[in-house]
Parts: C-alpha cells; sequence; structure tokens
C-alpha cells in the first residue's frame, strides 16, 4: 500500500509542478502564494501563530485549525521539515498552499491512522503572527 502511495504522491507532484502558481524549491517543497503577506518573516527558531487546513491529495481533511475555530501557536522547530521550510517563505498576512512530499512530511512511517505512510499532504496555511524568540 505504501509504495502505491508514494508513486501516486509522486505524480501528484510533477503534474502539480507545471499547474501555474505552483513553484519549487530545492529540496521538492511545492508551494503556491493564495495570499501576499506584507508583515515579518519567521525564521527556523521562531514561533508563529497560524491558521491551517491539511488534507491528502484526494482533498480528504485530517486536520483544520479552521474547524475548531481557533489558531495555532508553536516554534518552526517542532513541526515536520516541509513547515518549517515552508512558513519562512510567508510573511504575516500571508496564506499559502504547501504541497509537501513524505520526506518532508512523515516519511515512512505516516502517522496513523489518518497519513498513510509514505503519503504526500497539501496544507493550507495562513501565516497570522510572527513570535520573536
Amino acid at each position: 500500500m505504501s509504495k502505491s502511495t508514494l508513486e501516486e504522491g509522486r505524480a501528484f507532484l510533477a503534474e502539480n509542478a507545471t499547474r501555474e502558481g505552483v513553484q519549487t524549491t530545492a529540496t521538492g517543497l511545492q508551494y503556491k502564494i493564495l495570499v501576499e503577506g506584507t508583515g515579518k518573516s519567521p525564521k527556523a527558531r521562531n514561533s508563529v501563530e497560524v491558521h491551517y487546513r491539511g488534507t491528502n491529495i484526494h482533498g480528504v481533511e485530517f486536520d483544520s485549525s479552521y474547524s475548531r475555530r481557533e489558531t495555532v501557536e508553536f516554534p518552526l522547530t517542532a513541526v515536520i521539515a516541509g513547515w518549517t521550510e515552508g512558513v519562512q517563505l510567508m510573511k504575516e498576512g500571508a496564506k499559502f498552499q504547501f504541497f509537501i512530499p513524505p520526506n518532508l512530511a512523515y516519511g515512512t512511517h505516516g502517522a496513523p491512522p489518518d497519513i498513510l505512510p509514505n503519503e504526500t499532504l497539501i496544507f493550507e496555511v495562513e501565516l497570522i503572527k510572527v513570535w520573536e524568540d
């Protein structure tokens, strides 16, 4: 199952990379700017306040701060690599969509039961505030 999940994710990312507005970093993280921000950009050592929604490539939601109706604060060093890298590309007030390959997400282990091994993930992230540590 995880091999087909990996292959399916690779095919999704290959096609996604050709879509208008999608950019790919050297690590393979893909992102699309939905709303440009105007505030501060975080560094990896900072904590941030965000609103987010996470889905798999089929649109099945596994987590959402919007559903809980409350933002989340966390240090950028305490999240998956795709978030640590991606959120640093943002400025306060921005909203990005991240397409995160498994090696920058939960890898071969996944995060059962919601995230399969080798699953590619999509996050919509709104950066509300950067906390200086």
